[in-house]
């Protein structure tokens, strides 16, 4: 008979430390779970923001390539510009040598 109880309060005490570990562990797992849910929910975030910024530096970038088109365009113009100005400036160079010739000719005639 003592052995009886004994075997019964033996297997009643590992069945009731048993339910107490299986709770325990139950509720570092559900923690756990919780803890992953909220990595994934903060890592879902990063990554969209994550894509925002670069769709944002994306056009930046394809901003920043029409600027400097645009900018090569303007200095090509520049230069154009600069040697249409120097062109100008030798005929408006010679053709002031011209009337200077021409006045002293003028002036050799009276």
């Amino acid at each position: 008979m003592f052995w009886e109880w004994s075997l019964l309060t033996t297997i009643s005490l590992v069945a009731i430390y048993l339910f107490v570990k299986m709770f325990y562990f139950k509720s570092i797992t559900n923690k756990e779970q919780r803890s992953n849910d909220l990595m994934k929910l903060t890592l879902q975030e990063a990554e969209i923001l994550i894509r925002k910024y670069q769709i944002q530096l994306q056009r930046a970038l394809g901003n920043v390539d029409i600027l400097s088109d645009e900018l090569t365009k303007l200095r090509n113009e520049l230069k154009v510009l600069k040697q249409r100005n120097s062109k100008h400036r030798q005929e408006v160079d010679r053709l002031n040598a011209k009337i200077k010739a021409l006045e002293g000719r003028i002036d050799a005639l009276l």
